[in-house]
């Protein structure tokens, strides 16, 4: 299996600490204005939940990883649910690049694989580098291509 590039890692960290900070201050207004439990009782949450995210993101950064088999895209993912995906060639529409902002900070890009009958994008590799999520849609564009003829009736 092929692992996503460790500064994926930062990049999920960094959502989720947004996650944590919003979630920590909901939990401080409700103790200040209506609970009045403890005014600690917000930042310990937050610390926890920190702590929490810190070891989710590096457990689903070591369960991340996707190969190219014969006949189609593998993929193995999960911490909580291990899931397990093929993704046959020949069912493959279309594959982007896609690079969003933190993406671009950490020098990241993620490719989407669209497949038929699907309403939206089936499988996303995120952690990958731009050059390397370039490298890998041309090869599933060229794989999916080869298939066709496989499939034909």
């Amino acid at each position: 299996m092929n692992a996503l590039q460790s500064r994926v890692r930062a990049r999920w960290g960094i959502v989720a600490l947004v996650v944590v900070a919003i979630l920590g201050a909901i939990v401080f207004a409700l103790d200040r204005f209506v609970l009045s439990v403890s005014p600690l009782l917000g930042p310990g949450l937050a610390v926890v939940l920190l702590v929490l995210v810190v070891v989710y993101v590096q457990a689903l950064y070591r369960s991340w990883g996707y190969r190219l088999d014969d006949d189609a895209l593998e993929l193995e993912r999960g911490v909580i649910t291990s899931v397990e995906t093929a993704v046959p060639y020949v069912r493959v529409q279309h594959v982007d690049t896609q690079r969003g902002p933190l993406d671009r900070l950490f020098g990241l890009g993620r490719v989407v694989v669209y497949t038929a009958g699907s309403r939206g994008a089936d499988v996303t590799i995120p952690g990958l580098e731009p050059n390397q999520a370039r490298e890998l849609r041309n090869r599933l564009r060229d794989l999916a291509i080869e298939s066709e003829p496989e499939d034909a009736v």
